[in-house]
């Protein structure tokens, strides 16, 4: 992703999907803490954390 993000738009272009089904994604992964959201003007913007999925990576090779 670059750095800014992506918003919904570009999600549903790219994957064939409403935006609702889209969001609903983008939520749980929100709330996963797996991405980060960031508002500008009237767009959300998603982009991974890759701190996070960096820690889930490793907690997956270990325990697993």
């Amino acid at each position: 992703m670059n750095t800014i993000g992506v918003c919904v738009s570009q999600i549903t272009d790219k994957l064939k999907m409403t935006q609702s089904t889209a969001s609903q994604y983008l939520t749980i992964l929100l709330r996963a803490g797996l991405i980060k959201a960031e508002r500008i003007g009237k767009y959300t913007y998603y982009k991974r954390d890759e701190e996070a999925i960096g820690k889930l990576a490793d907690f997956l090779k270990t325990e697993i």
